[in-house]
C-alpha cells in the first residue's frame, strides 16, 4: 500500500533541507502530458515526503506552461495527500514587506486557462466548491511553525494569480492595491484547483520578495530583486518545512480529502473508459 505522503512544490533550492533523507528520483508519466521535472521522493522528519521543482530544475518552465494537472495527478499518482506550495509573491500593500512571508486563504483569477486547471471533460463533469481555495486545517499548521520559528507572518491575504511572464504594468499594480488584495503572483492558483479537484489538501507559503510596481518610492521588481530575497527566504522556509512536517496527521481526514464526494454530477454508468482510466487515481475511492 503507497504510504500517506506530504508534498512540497517550490524552488529547486528547498530540496537540499537538512535532514531530507533516502533521496531518489522517480520520473511520473501522466496521461496529462509531462510533470515540470521528476519526483525527488525521500523522508523528512520521520514522514515521506515528495519534492517537485515548480520550474524544473535549473528554472527551465514558464508560468504559463507550466501543466499542472500533470504536476497534481503524479502527486496524487505517488501518494501525497498534503501539499506545501512555497512561492514567490509581489506585494500589494505596505505592510506586507520583502522576505516576510503570507499564508493566503483566497485567490483572484487572471489567468486565461481555466480549462487547464481541470481534470474533468471528456464525459466527465464535477464541479468542486472552491469558495474557501486553501485547506484552513493546513494553514493553520504553517501558521504555528513559521509562529515558532519566528517568522514575520501574515495570517490570510488575497493572492492575485497574474498571467505573466511580464510582470505588472504600473496601472495593472495600482489597481490591485486599491482593490485590497495583498500579493501577486503567477503559479499558485491553477496548483490549488487541481489539487481541490483531486483531493489533496494544499497550502501556500507566499514569499514576498519585492513591493511590485505600485509603490513607487520603491524600485520596481526586477529578476535580480526577486532571486535575491528568494535566496533570503529560503532558510526560513525550509525550517518551517522541517518544523510543520511532523505535525501533520497520519490520515488524510479533513474536509479536502472528500471534496469530490458531492460534486461529480455525471452518472458512473456514463463514464467514458478512456477518461475512467485517466483519472483512475483520482476517482479511485468513487470507482
Amino acid at each position: 500500500m503507497t504510504p500517506h505522503r506530504i508534498g512540497i512544490i517550490g524552488g529547486s533550492g528547498l530540496y537540499s533541507i537538512e535532514g531530507f533523507t533516502r533521496q531518489k528520483w522517480v520520473k511520473v508519466k501522466t496521461p496529462f502530458g509531462d510533470p515540470s521535472d521528476a519526483f525527488l521522493t525521500g523522508e523528512l522528519a520521520g514522514r515521506e515526503v515528495v519534492f517537485l521543482p515548480r520550474h524544473g530544475r535549473g528554472h527551465r518552465i514558464l508560468p504559463g506552461e507550466l501543466n499542472h494537472r500533470a504536476n497534481l495527478w503524479a502527486m496524487k499518482k505517488l501518494g501525497v495527500q498534503w501539499i506545501i506550495s512555497v512561492s514567490a509573491v509581489g506585494s500589494l500593500q505596505a505592510k506586507l514587506k520583502p522576505c516576510d512571508i503570507v499564508l493566503v486563504d483566497q485567490f483572484i483569477d487572471r489567468t486565461k486557462r481555466p480549462t487547464e486547471h481541470s481534470f474533468f471533460g471528456r464525459g466527465i463533469v464535477a464541479h468542486i466548491a472552491f469558495a474557501d481555495p486553501i485547506c484552513d486545517e493546513l494553514r493553520q499548521l504553517l501558521l504555528k511553525a513559521a509562529k515558532a520559528e519566528k517568522a514575520r507572518v501574515h495570517n490570510g491575504g488575497t493572492y492575485v494569480n497574474m498571467e505573466g511572464p511580464a510582470f505588472s504594468t504600473r496601472a495593472e499594480s495600482l489597481a490591485n492595491h486599491r482593490d485590497g488584495y495583498d500579493v501577486i503572483g503567477m503559479t499558485n492558483l491553477g496548483e490549488a484547483k487541481c489539487a481541490r479537484e483531486a483531493e489533496i489538501a494544499y497550502a501556500t507559503m507566499a514569499m514576498v520578495t519585492d513591493y511590485d510596481c505600485w509603490k513607487v518610492d520603491e524600485a520596481h521588481v526586477t529578476v535580480e530583486m526577486v532571486i535575491a530575497n528568494l535566496h533570503r527566504n529560503a532558510d526560513q522556509a525550509k525550517a518551517i518545512l522541517s518544523r510543520v512536517i511532523p505535525t501533520l496527521p497520519q490520515e488524510p481526514n479533513w474536509p479536502c480529502h472528500d471534496a469530490l464526494r458531492n460534486a461529480i454530477m455525471t452518472e458512473k454508468s456514463l463514464w467514458p473508459a478512456a477518461t475512467r482510466k485517466a483519472l483512475g487515481p483520482i476517482l479511485k475511492k468513487y470507482l
